[in-house]
């Protein structure tokens, strides 16, 4: 009985034509590359690269968040092009694909990054990290074609939840080869490039389903277009000057790139926050991170339902107030219990603030401009990702490592982006998407 409204509450989030296993597939991919930021960006790669590769130098922090930043801008700079690229020719498929390959054989490469291989080591993140955020905004852009205009919360809630899930399952594998690695006596410089290739074939197994089972749906619309770097820097301002004709749109990106800023900064600077402020070891820095998986799952996936009940603003709205509550917790915290509590918050947050932000861009979306308009999310919370940590890492720089003014300065980001939102009309943003020519 249970089961059978299930499946017709599934059924009936779905647009015409969908079918459940496509669905599956497409959240797959949220479960394979989660693998890549929780492990690479979030909890193992970030602290090996502060620790060991740089060797715990003062600029160490600060050379990682750029290696970040430069892999966004690249991101800024391309998303608007592709995005277009991918409407005009009906190839969204194929390009995530494409950048799949990328993500994992440049994963995969970490394995020769070892201590002083600092060049090497931000050149690889650059690609990686690269790839990895230009096949998230294709993927998303698969959403509004898949979800009913009243499910895009559901829908997107189920990706980020499985997301989290796959993280979760890549960092258990990598956690067990670290327990296993140290046992035998093996250090960081030893265990951290095998987790690097674990985690790069998990990757790819994992899309696979995303593969066989994701339809393409979009039909091409141009017989020719190029991406040049001329010409991408020609569509993403033609792309941001249209977005004058949608307001609610563009208040919308400006309250997105306030608030990633600071999911950025935690992603990125988690594990190296719980290293140098609280002492964790690797072993705890992994468990906590795995921890913070499970309550950004259940965040995604209970959200999700929330957002469509209660509305997309105000779901975002209680989250941001949510991180704002967790920087001054993590700010406050002089034990492990206190952190443990913050960094929990924080998940729960990150998964339900980042899927509802998806989903609004669904609403706000026309038809024939989706992956272009995802586009321009990607720009956004990229260029967020930029600003976000590389902010915390001057900051720790300039004030000769003080980690907790760091997070509190990042947090402000959140306050901001909340005062934006409150500017932000969903229905008339709709009405906008639904009336485009």
């Amino acid at each position: 009985m249970n089961n059978s409204i299930d499946q017709g509450a599934i059924a009936s989030a779905l647009a015409p034509g969908v079918r459940k296993r496509e669905v599956w597939g497409w959240s797959m991919y949220d479960f394979a590359n989660s693998g890549y930021t929780t492990v690479v960006i979030t909890a193992l790669f970030n602290a090996y690269f502060v620790g060991v590769v740089a060797k715990d130098q003062p600029w160490a922090t600060l050379a990682w968040t750029v290696a970040l930043s430069i892999s966004y801008v690249l991101i800024i700079i391309t998303a608007p092009a592709i995005g277009a690229f991918a409407d005009a020719r009906g190839n969204k498929k194929k390009l995530l694909f494409l950048t799949t390959v990328g993500c994992v054989l440049t994963t995969a490469a970490l394995y020769w990054a070892g201590p002083g291989d600092i060049a090497l080591a931000m050149f690889l993140v650059v690609l990686s990290n690269f790839f990895y955020g230009t096949g998230e905004n294709v993927n998303s852009a698969f959403l509004p074609e898949l979800a009913r205009p009243n499910a895009l919360g559901k829908v997107s809630g189920w990706g980020w939840s499985f997301g989290y899930v796959g993280g979760l399952t890549s960092l258990g594998v990598a956690l067990a080869y670290v327990n296993w690695a140290q046992a035998a006596g093996k250090g960081a410089a030893d265990f951290v490039p095998v987790a690097m290739v674990l985690t790069a074939l998990l990757f790819a197994l994992a899309s696979v389903p995303t593969f066989l089972f994701l339809r393409e749906r979009s039909i091409p619309v141009a017989p020719r277009f190029s991406v040049t770097a001329s010409a991408s820097l020609r569509q993403l301002m033609a792309s941001l000057r249209s977005v004058g004709a949608y307001p609610d749109f563009l208040r919308f990106l400006i309250c997105g790139a306030c608030y990633q800023a600071g999911i950025s900064t935690v992603i990125a600077l988690a594990a190296i926050y719980a290293e140098q402020v609280m002492h964790f070891v690797t072993q705890q820095t992994l468990m906590l991170i795995m921890l913070v998986n499970i309550t950004a799952a259940i965040g995604a996936f209970a959200f999700g339902y929330l957002q469509d009940w209660i509305g997309h603003r105000t779901t975002l709205a209680i989250t941001l107030v949510g991180w704002i509550m967790m920087t001054l917790l993590a700010y406050l915290s002089q034990t492990a219990a206190t952190f443990w509590v913050a960094a929990n918050l924080a998940g729960l947050c990150m998964g339900s603030s980042q899927s509802a932000g998806r989903a609004m861009v669904g609403l706000f979306a026309p038809e024939h401009r989706r992956a272009e308009f995802y586009g321009l999310w990607g720009v956004a919370t990229k260029f967020s990702a930029v600003v976000g940590p590389l902010t915390y890492g001057l900051a720790t720089w300039l004030s000769g490592g003080n980690h907790r003014l760091a997070i509190l300065i990042s947090g402000s980001s959140f306050v901001v982006g909340l005062a934006v939102l409150f500017s932000v009309d969903v229905a008339r943003g709709q009405r906008a998407a639904n009336h485009a020519a």
